[in-house]
């Protein structure tokens, strides 16, 4: 199944974490906490400003992000968990 989000939107897939510490320690599914590092895969055509002018995103399929904690509404497609959030929710892009 496609889905293109709509407007300022992004779907992103979580990058998971290291199941290790430093030190060696193994981190159980329990006390992980989810990951704010993501990989863009679909993204929206843009905002409109109340002109009517097309406002294009910033970021790309493909682009590493950082987002908030909080940020986006978790969804299943093709069963795999992503995130929708508006672009403005982007931290950074990782480069």
């Amino acid at each position: 199944m496609a889905f293109k989000p709509l407007h300022d939107r992004v779907l992103v897939r979580r990058i998971q974490g290291e199941d290790k510490t430093k030190g060696g320690l193994i981190i159980p599914d329990t006390a992980k906490e989810k990951p704010a590092e993501g990989e863009i895969v679909s993204v929206g055509e843009g905002a409109r400003k109340d002109s009517g002018e097309l406002i294009t995103p910033s970021v790309k399929a493909g682009d590493r992000i950082l987002f908030g904690k909080w940020s986006g509404t978790e969804v299943t497609l093709n069963g795999e968990e992503l995130l929708i959030m508006k672009e403005s929710d982007i931290l950074g892009i990782i480069a």
